[in-house]
């Protein structure tokens, strides 16, 4: 943004001395290599917006990687264990929301301790009191408490499956954007929506076969209602980001889905189990073993969210989305590669139909963000 203002600055000059040439002054015009200039900065600008958000959709496959390798460590396999004392609710529910509290908390601490770093605490306490702020918290609970324990639990029942059924987000919020504020949907955008649940159609017929995990179905359910969630806070965010720096809106947002997750759901989920949910958190949270890996999931948290808003300011919203919908293919990857590959953990070799159904998402998503002509037509202007 700073290299393209050079530029602007160049041909405002320019404009401006041509003004002044009608009141007397010196005349000159807008040179054709300041036009030049202008255009190679905003190609330069364009792309590295293109490779930020490309790279938040990798953190959100290490965010999935590390949180899910945090819940098979330590107290955590107790937890899971045929003897640890819990019911399948606890198990199922509890321990989903705890996995996301704990991971939720620790993005909340790395976006405040970021925030201090760069002289911006200030800046997020007094946001967080306005109506664009609050905005971010509705959000926030949305995406935090609702959709991140239902990914969870998605990931627990179904292991990375979920992860291709959770990027329909994009095409859910296409959708609520349309039914809520008359948002345009029109063909293409509809084709790749379409596109879309194909994808998730393929990836659930791998439930049909056998061998496969436990309640795969109803996993995968859990990953659509967290598509479902993040689309809604997508529709939501929208406003608030766009009057709030995506730095703060970030911190905001983290820091009330760790709130809420761990001081409204993890207690409600404990006591309609007759669990002390106090001292799972403690536990949770004071686990060698499994701490440094939800500390590093809430690292790849943060990240994932804040360089999705800011590719998405530095290339536009409608590309920055489906740069970071490539976390359909990312997050199986990433599962594959930490859990699989590196630790040696059964479960997370992914069938060839997901692998497909992964990229033909990705496309879908794609399709619904913007018009694949629109790069070639950019290409041509940027070469004339």
């Amino acid at each position: 943004m700073g290299q393209a203002s050079v530029a602007d600055n160049a041909i405002i000059a320019g404009r401006r001395t041509s003004e002044g040439a009608m009141s007397g002054g010196t005349t000159s015009t807008v040179t054709p290599a300041a036009i030049v200039a202008k255009k190679a900065l905003a190609s330069s600008f364009r792309r590295r917006g293109i490779m930020v958000a490309l790279f938040s959709g990798l953190c959100y496959g290490f965010y999935t990687a590390f949180m899910t390798l945090g819940m098979s460590k330590g107290v955590w396999l107790q937890w899971y264990g045929e003897n640890s004392g819990l019911s399948s609710f606890a198990v199922l529910y509890l321990l989903g929301a705890l996995g996301a509290a704990t991971t939720d908390t620790c993005s909340a601490l790395w976006a405040i301790g970021i925030a201090n770093v760069r002289g911006r605490f200030g800046d997020f306490t007094r946001c967080i009191k306005t109506k664009p702020g609050m905005v971010m918290v509705t959000a926030a609970i949305i995406g935090g408490p609702m959709a991140s324990t239902a990914y969870v639990v998605g990931l627990q029942m179904a292991g990375s499956l979920v992860v291709p059924i959770a990027a329909l987000c994009p095409a859910v919020g296409a959708i609520l954007g349309r039914v809520w504020f008359k948002q345009e949907l029109n063909s293409r955008m509809m084709m790749g929506i379409v596109i879309c649940f194909i994808a998730s159609f393929m990836i659930g017929s791998t439930g049909l076969g056998d061998n496969v995990p436990d309640n795969l179905m109803l996993g995968l359910f859990f990953g659509f209602v967290a598509a479902v969630c993040w689309g809604i806070e997508g529709c939501v965010c929208g406003y608030g980001t766009s009057m709030i720096d995506p730095e703060i809106g970030i911190t905001i947002r983290q820091v009330t889905a760790g709130i809420s997750n761990l001081f409204i759901l993890v207690p409600v989920f404990g006591m309609i189990a007759h669990v002390n949910a106090f001292g799972m958190v403690v536990q949770s949270f004071t686990d060698p073993e499994a701490i440094i890996w939800f500390a590093l999931a809430g690292l790849s948290a943060y990240g994932a969210f804040m360089y999705w808003y800011k590719g998405n300011a530095m290339c536009g919203a409608p590309l920055g989305m489906s740069c970071n919908g490539t976390f359909s293919f990312w997050g199986p990857f990433c599962c594959w590669i930490v859990l699989g590959v590196v630790f040696g953990i059964d479960g997370w070799v992914i069938p060839p139909i997901a692998w497909v159904a992964a990229v033909v998402m990705v496309i879908g998503i794609f399709i619904i963000a913007m018009n694949p002509m629109d790069l070639f037509r950019k290409s041509n202007e940027e070469v004339a």
